[in-house]
């Protein structure tokens, strides 16, 4: 049998390229190899302030941007994290095993803190473990993640391990797979890409607005003119080459680069054509599905309806564990 894989989004806004290239463009491969579950992350997205009038809307677009970006729905469940009531009850549950110093080390939650610091909430504090609970509801055995939430995976299992000595084996202990591709970092060249921070290129955006802000993105604050040699291993740019140039272009871009063969304008010229290239059918068919949000429902009600059933069992076996199973 194949080994379960769950893995998750945030509808936070527009899919971006780093979560395309970290996480969704090899989720595509993954389904043949992994029975995998994807989930719209929508309860971990309202621990930051957010409009709740756009949230829908924010879920039928990171459910677009996923199907138009090549996940099947007959090779994969995806669904939402709030339509399947056992992740939060089963998160509460999650809480009483693990301690405060546990949740408290996580790096994470220092760095949203600093982010937000007029709404540090308590549940951008147990973040970690709702997330744990999304992963052993469906008792997950593989992860992808990138390397900033590899804590996170790690304290899953963490949980997984005490609930298990506490009340008897129910849990695998589930191992992230990290993502090949490095850290994509924003186009400030400073802090990871996110909308947020809107340093930005979303999956879907135009043509001329790529190009827009690829020509003024961060790169090697060495090169101040164009015959200054620069190191590609502190240019994002180049980053972003490794995702979607071809083995002779990025080696003409390294090259280039060291040898200040090539000018910083010419390497974005080589990255914006090629990025252009390859999103170009997914903004086509994500405007399709779009303008069908009916088939976007079907699809997460389905995903929902199957992981619903895979939860539920989930949850009879831990009431049972712990003591709260009612009696026949």
């Amino acid at each position: 049998m194949k080994k379960k894989l769950f893995s998750g989004i945030q509808p936070s806004g527009d899919v971006h390229l780093g979560n395309y290239l970290g996480a969704i463009k090899k989720w595509v491969n993954l389904v043949n190899d992994y029975d995998c579950i994807f989930c719209i992350v929508d309860y971990h997205a309202i621990t930051v302030d957010y409009d709740a009038s756009t949230m829908q809307q924010r879920i039928l677009n990171a459910t677009a941007s996923n199907l138009a970006a090549g996940l099947d729905p007959e090779k994969c469940v995806i669904f939402a994290q709030s339509h399947v009531r056992e992740h939060t009850e089963l998160a509460w549950i999650l809480n009483t095993v693990i301690s405060m110093g546990h949740l408290d080390r996580m790096t994470q939650y220092k760095e949203k803190s600093e982010q937000h610091k007029s709404n540090v909430n308590v549940g951008l504090f147990t973040y970690p473990v709702l997330q744990a609970a999304d992963i052993l509801l469906y008792k997950g055995e593989v992860v992808p993640v990138g390397e900033d939430q590899v804590q996170h995976i790690e304290l899953a299992r963490e949980i997984a391990r005490k609930f298990n000595n506490k009340f008897g084996e129910i849990f695998p202990e589930p191992m992230e797979q990290l993502s090949e591709s490095a850290r994509i970092m924003g186009l400030d060249g400073k802090n990871k890409m996110s909308k947020s921070m809107n340093n930005y290129i979303s999956l879907v955006e135009p043509p001329e607005s790529i190009w827009k802000k690829l020509s003024t993105a961060v790169t090697d604050e060495n090169r101040k003119r164009r015959n200054d040699p620069g190191d590609p291993a502190i240019c994002n740019i180049y980053t972003l080459h490794k995702g979607f140039s071809s083995d002779s272009q990025i080696e003409e871009v390294r090259a280039g680069c060291k040898s200040a063969g090539i000018g910083c304008v010419d390497c974005k010229k080589i990255l914006n054509e090629n990025i252009t290239t390859e999103l170009a059918p997914i903004r086509e068919k994500n405007n399709e599905l779009i303008a069908k949000p009916d088939y976007i429902y079907d699809v997460l009600q389905t995903g929902a309806k199957k992981c619903s059933e895979i939860a539920a069992q989930t949850m009879e076996e831990v009431r049972e564990a712990i003591g709260v199973k009612p009696s026949r």
